[in-house]
């Protein structure tokens, strides 16, 4: 059976404000980011950006691969999970479990990422979780929470323990499942997830050695906030805002048909 085409781009721009535009191209990009590094799963894992002063957000079409997720093409839902714009896609059942229950109550929260990565399921499918032996591994430990696995995400008393789990912190690993980054901006959300990966490939790939492995000492651990905010040049978050425009330019060189 075939699908009934996607609104134009000229269609949704028409219907959505300037800022949920913005927000639709920035997600797009950072789909098709997500594509480009290898982290995708097919269609199977999920970004989700909440739509400028509502509490609605926007997901993937369920049944596109991230290279082909444009802004238009994204499905816009509120937080029961009900299309608010006409879209021949339904949404991801698992993603909308998880996404809206980050959303519901982490009101600071503009985006969440989630990936199955063989690195992040990995390190996700070890008791200790990230071991603090690298440099990236400080940053994601200085804000790291952890969910148990209880099966795909279908079932939504699941959403109440997520929440307990992830706090206030910004990086969750789900054991045994994959990894997951929200933050105040697309752009950050994206670093943190950068940042998360690095640290998994890392630790594989150290284990892998069989050497014996150094740990970082406890008071640099402390001090991974304050580090971060030198390093980005930002005093809250990743300092995404550095980074972005370079990734932009990056995606616009490689795959600029993410702005349609």
């Amino acid at each position: 059976m075939s699908l009934a085409p996607v609104l134009s781009p000229q269609d949704v721009k028409a219907q959505v404000s300037a800022a949920e535009w913005q927000a639709r191209v920035d997600l797009a990009a950072c789909y098709r980011l997500v594509a480009m590094h290898g982290w995708d799963d097919l269609i199977f894992t999920h970004i989700s950006a909440k739509v400028p002063g509502t509490d609605d957000f926007l997901i993937n079409p369920y049944g596109l691969m991230f290279h082909e997720i444009t802004a238009s093409s994204l499905v816009k839902v509120d937080q029961a999970g009900n299309k608010l714009m006409d879209s021949p896609y339904e949404i991801n059942p698992a993603g909308y479990t998880i996404h809206s229950a980050i959303h519901e109550v982490r009101h600071d929260v503009v985006c969440v990422l989630h990936t199955h990565t063989a690195a992040g399921v990995a390190v996700a499918a070890q008791r200790q979780g990230v071991l603090p032996i690298s440099q990236q591994s400080i940053f994601v430990l200085s804000s790291l929470a952890y969910h148990a696995y209880e099966g795909v995400a279908l079932n939504h008393e699941e959403k109440a323990r997520l929440q307990a789990d992830l706090g206030e912190k910004n990086f969750l690993m789900l054991h045994n499942h994959g990894l997951l980054t929200c933050g105040s901006t697309i752009a950050d959300t994206f670093l943190m997830m950068f940042t998360f990966q690095r640290a998994c490939d890392i630790q594989v790939l150290a284990q892998n050695g069989g050497a014996e492995l150094i740990a970082i000492e406890a008071p640099i651990l402390a001090g991974a906030k304050a580090m971060m905010a030198a390093v980005t040049k930002s005093a809250q978050g990743m300092g995404g805002a550095l980074a972005w425009p370079a990734l932009l330019r990056k995606l616009d060189l490689q795959d600029p048909g993410y702005k349609s």
